[in-house]
């Protein structure tokens, strides 16, 4: 099981850079940045270049909504070129707050939008010409990308249906606050199945950590924090479908000992790789990336 590092590239670009750079040097094997409202991961990527060798980089996750899937398959295509080859793309519909609220959009339901998108995504990324005229995107030709291979593709996906997808049409999943058991009995094997007959697939398992002495009042703190995001329909309907009261009782806290036998569990429960966020106090947050760093360096 792989160990990548997320960040919310809250500050300058040079600066994230920089962090990019410190998460090669620990030994993380990808730095995941998302769309947070502020700046564009892909961009930021392709900024970075043949910088920090050694570390790929990817989106977690870039809106499918705004964009349309042959301007998303240049933009992802051009940052594969400008970084050697070190992309994966990780691409979701979002949520229907912000779709609605912050573009002005049409809220398209998840599951039929995403499988448009990935009719249209993957075989462009490919190097295909595509004829699609769906109920909502329509595109024709393709993306000519010279000697450049396709980056990997993800799908953001919590529920079954959006899992059986991603593991059809998408290279596999990348899901949020998943617990282990949910993993084992139900992401994995539906991710897998529908992947029959193609390579093995990529579950990637977005996870708050923190290494600190205080584990409960992290917790408190990251139903405090994520509330908003708790009650958006595609996070409330996975923490519902798996116990869980709110994010914090996703969160992996406590020393070292306890928060590497928890990152076993998730290895043993079939993740293909964790995206670490960490989270907590900033002597918490430096403990935390300590133990990753040294995990992911294994």
């Amino acid at each position: 099981m792989e160990i990548g590092l997320s960040s919310y590239g809250a500050g300058p670009v040079p600066e994230l850079l920089t962090e990019i750079e410190r998460a090669a040097a620990h030994g993380f094997s990808r730095f995941w940045l998302g769309e947070h409202g502020g700046w564009d991961p892909l961009t930021v990527f392709a900024a970075l270049g043949d910088r920090a060798p050694g570390i790929d980089l990817a989106t977690s996750v870039v809106g499918t909504h705004p964009r349309h899937p042959l301007a998303l398959a240049a933009q992802a295509l051009t940052t594969q070129a400008a970084t050697g080859g070190r992309l994966t793309l990780g691409v979701g519909p979002s949520h229907q707050p912000v779709v609605e609220s912050r573009y002005g959009l049409t809220w398209q339901p998840p599951v039929r939008h995403s499988r448009e998108i990935l009719e249209i995504l993957g075989p462009v990324l490919r190097g295909e010409q595509v004829d699609v005229h769906g109920p909502s995107v329509t595109a024709v030709g393709g993306v000519s990308a010279p000697a450049t291979a396709p980056p990997g593709l993800l799908l953001a996906a919590n529920g079954p249906r959006m899992l059986a997808l991603a593991g059809e049409r998408a290279d596999g999943a990348l899901t949020m606050w998943t617990t282990p058991r949910f993993l084992d009995e139900v992401a994995v094997p539906i991710v897998t199945a529908a992947a029959a007959g193609r390579p093995a697939p990529r579950i990637a398992v977005g996870l708050l950590a923190s290494v600190t002495s205080d584990a409960e009042g992290a917790r408190e703190r990251v139903d405090a924090d994520f509330r908003h995001a708790a009650a958006l329909p595609t996070f409330r309907g996975l923490l519902d479908r798996q116990g869980s009261s709110g994010p914090g009782d996703t969160l992996v806290a406590g020393d070292e000992t306890a928060v590497e036998k928890a990152v076993g569990r998730f290895a043993d429960a079939g993740a293909t790789e964790l995206i670490v966020f960490p989270v907590g106090r900033p002597d918490d947050h430096d403990r935390t990336i300590a133990l990753f760093a040294g995990l992911a360096r294994r």
